[in-house]
């Protein structure tokens, strides 16, 4: 089976957030279960090709080929999506741009996919593309479009006076097609164009049918039910692997959790905090955004910070850094702020760590209480998204705490719960030790996956 895998960043070439870590993992897994699979993603600057052509890089990674779109006008900017203070004001015609070049490049390099599979709304317009303008197509006439939703509150809006730059003829500019309330919405394109709609938990998926989590797309997404699913990300393995992990202080397996304490060390001496080894330690790495419970976490510091460590990375809202950046400077010894992304020290935090925070109000899937697992660090989460789908709490046999009012006070109550399971050191160690044994390898979702696209390419 033939694959096009359109994302606009995958990991390790470029990486904001979580979509980077599948677009990295998921063709791999496909591919070791015999897909051919080709990503294709714009060339942004820092990125090095293996090769280059006049008009795209190529590299192959762990079996896979990437395509990279070029454009130094468009792509080679500090930024991918903006400045870090605002989005690029001509997002729309770059991105259209990208995926009217991956349908170009496919049909220059004679790639014949059986499914087109794009991600979020940046690469939503190579199905507009592939459904519009080459419908006729030999190359792409037989081919299936997968459209996979990993946060729909990103949806790519634009003005619609941005139509004219999109190729398209105007009678796609009306509510049946690309129009939302008078603006141009990718995501709804990608939607409305895909013969199947997956997101990656079956919770969201069937949370962002409703007016609470729908984000103005619950009609689209209600027409779109009977091929809309739910797949569980996975996690790769051969990054997240606490006994293989280069980058953090000392490796550490299921067998033996001592490593861990050297870890928990380390990260307290590079954070700056007390070096306490019996002092709950927790950590949150992310987006600082109130999608992921900053929130409901900040009222509830001033009374965990009197009782636990906390240790936070990110960047987000500039009013949660000025918020946190207060808290972090009352409670030196018990907190530490990290506003940037740092891929060293989220591994630190992973390894270092006793458990994890996920206060998110919603959640798509997450990653990071997977991830937790693998390094025997416990989640924390609010009942919502994909925390729902893989984190059940201790009392009902799972491996994390779960509170299900989005509140501070649940939150808090959740963290006393962790803790005092933590202070039993009997309990905790087994708690540790079934939570290392979880599966979450992207070769499960890859197998889905491929029931998926088969299922298309046989018109069930």
């Amino acid at each position: 089976m033939k694959i096009a895998f359109c994302a606009s960043e995958a990991f390790p070439f470029a990486k904001t957030g979580g979509l980077a870590d599948v677009a990295g993992a998921l063709p791999v897994a496909l591919a070791k279960r015999g897909a051919h699979v080709k990503i294709f993603m714009p060339l942004y600057k820092g990125i090095k090709p293996q090769r280059m052509h006049s008009d795209y890089g190529y590299s192959k990674y762990s079996g896979v080929e990437i395509y990279f779109i070029k454009h130094d006008g468009y792509f080679r900017r500090e930024g991918y999506y903006g400045t870090g203070k605002q989005d690029y004001a001509d997002n729309a015609e770059r991105f259209a741009f990208y995926s009217r070049a991956t349908m170009k490049l496919m049909k220059d390099i004679d790639f014949t996919p059986d499914i087109i599979h794009c991600n979020d709304w940046q690469s939503a317009m190579v199905l507009v593309y592939a459904k519009t303008l080459y419908a006729y197509d030999n190359n792409f006439v037989k081919a299936k479009g997968v459209y996979t939703i990993h946060n729909l509150a990103y949806q790519g809006i634009f003005d619609g006076s941005d139509f004219a730059k999109l190729d398209l003829p105007w009678s796609y500019f009306n509510v049946k097609y690309l129009e939302f309330y008078g603006k141009i919405n990718f995501m709804k394109a990608g939607i409305v164009f895909a013969d199947a709609v997956n997101t990656v938990s079956n919770t969201y998926a069937k949370q962002i049918q409703m007016p609470e989590y729908g984000c103005g797309l619950e009609g689209v997404l209600k027409e779109k039910r009977r091929s809309l699913s739910g797949i569980i990300n996975g996690i790769d393995y051969k990054v997240w692997d606490p006994a293989a992990d280069k980058i953090i202080a000392k490796k550490y397996s299921a067998k033996s959790f001592a490593g861990k304490a050297e870890n928990k060390k380390h990260l307290q001496k590079i954070s700056k905090l007390k070096i306490d080894k019996d002092v709950f330690l927790l950590g949150m790495v992310g987006r600082l955004v109130e999608q992921k419970g900053v929130d409901i976490l900040f009222h509830a510091l001033n009374t965990m910070l009197k009782k636990y460590q906390i240790v936070i990375l990110g960047i987000g809202d500039e009013k949660y850094h000025t918020l946190l950046k207060q808290k972090a400077k009352k409670f030196k010894n018990s907190f530490s702020l990290s506003w940037c992304f740092d891929e060293k020290m989220a591994h630190d935090i992973y390894a270092g760590c006793d458990a994890f925070l996920m206060p998110s109000r919603f959640e798509p899937c997450g990653l990071s209480q997977m991830i937790g697992y693998r390094y025997a660090t416990v989640p924390i989460v609010h009942a919502t998204g994909g925390l729902v789908d893989t984190v059940a709490d201790v009392k009902r046999g799972g491996g994390g705490f779960v509170f299900e009012e989005y509140s501070s006070h649940a939150l808090s109550v959740a963290v006393q719960r962790a803790c005092e399971m933590f202070e039993n050191k009997k309990e905790w160690a087994k708690l540790l030790k079934k939570i290392t044994a979880y599966d979450y390898s992207w070769d499960k979702a890859a197998a889905r996956y491929l029931e998926l696209y088969s299922s298309l390419k046989k018109g069930v």
